[in-house]
């Protein structure tokens, strides 16, 4: 991945209603969301919604299919794992970042 491509992702997620947003539909996975249904969760105006829906879809981090008359919106899981990717890769030298637990011991 390339840093351009990363830092159009993380600058529309560096909006809260936008990162409300996404995580809401990530959290639907493959099954999505119609506006209607982010807006009733979330309470967004349309309008507002639309504007935000618009740059996360610009920035490919969702993708949108119609549907008759509804636009469903689910999260693009290769651009999320390739964005973990990019955030983690060579974390630490490869060695592992967590805190390794002491085993407590008895006295």
């Amino acid at each position: 991945m390339k840093n351009a491509k990363a830092i159009s992702a993380f600058l529309a997620l560096g909006q809260e209603t936008r990162l409300n947003v996404f995580r809401l539909i990530v959290q639907r996975g493959d099954v999505g969301l119609t506006p209607s249904e982010i807006i009733e969760k979330l309470g967004i105006p349309n309008a507002t919604l639309s504007f935000h829906l618009k740059d996360l879809v610009s920035a490919d981090l969702l993708l949108v299919e119609r549907q008759s008359r509804h636009l469903i919106y689910r999260p693009n899981a290769e651009l999320v794992q390739k964005l973990s990717v990019f955030l983690l890769d060579n974390c630490c030298n490869g060695k592992a970042c967590l805190p390794v637990k002491k085993k407590a011991t008895i006295k």
